[in-house]
This record gives C-alpha cells, structure tokens and sequence, in this order.
C-alpha cells in the first residue's frame, strides 16, 4: 500500500506555466546558501486519479518551507522525475527548519500544475510508500448563439467552475468570434468572460478535469433584468464535451 497525503495536505495551486518555472528557477539559484541536514530516501508512484495508473516521465520540483515570524519562504531542493510505470526513488536533502515540503508537479497538455504538500514527519514514516494521484484534463468546447432579434443589445456574463476551481485559472482558453457587429465580442474583465451586442456567435476552447463536476454560470441582462442559467456537466475522456448556449 502507498500513502495518500491526506486532504490538508493536498493543495492544487494553478499557475501559469512559464511563471512558475521562473520561481523554480529563482529559488534554485538560492540552494546553495541554504542549510541542510542530512538526507531522506523516499519511493512511490504518481498515479491518475481515474485510472490509477502510473503518469510516466513526470517532471517533479521539491520545494522545503521555512517559516519565519512574518512569512514562509519555499525553497528549491532538487527536481526528480517518474520513470516509464510512474514509479519514482529519490534522496530529499532536508532543509534546516523545513518542517513542510512541496512537491510540485510541472503541467502540460495531459495535467494542470499541482502542487501537493507533505510535512516532514509524514515523508519519514512513510518514505518507502508514497504515492501522489492526479487528475487529468479534457477538452471541453462551449457554444453561444444570439438568436434573438430583441433588444438590438443585450449583454452575457460567464464563468465556470471545474472541480471548483476557476476555469480561467485553470487553463488557457481560445474564443473565436464570428460575425463581429452592433459590438459583438467577448471580453475579458478580472478573469470573467462577457458578451455584448446584438450579434453573438462564439465558440470557446479549453480544457476541464476529467470525470468531475464542472459548474458553468451565465448571466443574461436584458431589458434592464438580470436572469441566470447554469449548466452542470461530467465530462468524459475520449468523448467530445460541448456545451451549447442559444438565447
């Protein structure tokens, strides 16, 4: 049996790509300065979640915590990665005053950057059986259709949630626009997406997490009203997720 880091000390942390290779980057300029104490051998498996099947080739960043009086500083220890099956053995040096560790895993095409959190004490009694599952993403399309020719502008309001975590956060998207007039588009303001005008005809592209639930929220404000919609979806792998709006 491998050891499954409890919930509190899982953390999904969603962050663009190349910024979080930057902070890798940084922090590992910073190792050499740093205290450590010795050594722990730790083995396991990086598994997904749905398949419980090993993630080859995962490129992995350890990170020590040192917490001081106002903050906490994440500092890089080493990198690893899985082999062909997903399994992984690897010597952490252990931080001076690092009672947590992070173990953040680099995102691509397959699965979001993630990162899961372990304390010290946990990595110790559990060195020769740990493990780590993820989830894997989807393709997801959303469909909006205007058809209604009444009143000449109106405006739409969306967001959605997958596994409740914001989908704007969680994967880049790619809107495409057709037919842009009376100031028909999609724009972006604090993360939100919004449609304004008479002549709406979009298609939205981006990824969501497998197998879970995924929240989606319009906002429709016409004729000086407010009504709201929602849509909840599973969606599945080798299957073609769309989700079509006409209003």
């Amino acid at each position: 049996m491998f050891f499954r880091p409890s919930v509190n000390m899982r953390k999904t942390n969603l962050v663009n790509i190349k910024f979080f290779i930057l902070i890798a980057f940084a922090s590992g300029l910073l190792i050499g300065c740093v205290n450590t104490q010795g050594t722990l051998k730790i083995t396991g498996k990086v598994l997904d979640e749905s398949t419980k099947k090993g993630i080859p080739w995962k490129n992995i960043i350890v990170q020590g915590v040192v917490d001081s009086v106002n903050k906490s500083e994440p500092i890089e220890v080493g990198q690893f990665s899985t082999d062909s099956a997903g399994c992984f053995t690897y010597s952490l040096k252990k931080i001076k005053g690092a009672y947590n560790y992070n173990f953040c895993f680099i995102g691509n095409l397959d699965y979001p950057v993630t990162i899961n959190k372990m304390t010290l004490l946990g990595l110790e009694r559990n060195a020769k059986y740990i493990f780590f599952s993820l989830s894997k993403f989807v393709d997801l399309t959303i469909r909006i259709k205007r058809k209604s020719k009444a009143p000449v502008c109106d405006t739409l309001h969306l967001i959605w949630e997958s596994n409740g975590i914001f989908g704007l956060s969680l994967y880049p998207y790619k809107i495409y626009n057709y037919g842009r007039t009376n100031n028909s588009f999609g724009l972006t303001s604090g993360g939100d997406l919004w449609w304004i005008g008479g002549n709406v005809n979009s298609t939205i592209e981006t990824k969501v997490f497998a197998d879970k639930k995924t929240e989606l929220n319009w906002e429709l404000y016409r004729n000086g009203q407010r009504k709201e919609f929602t849509d909840t979806i599973t969606c599945k792998k080798n299957l073609e997720n769309t989700v079509y709006f006409t209003y």
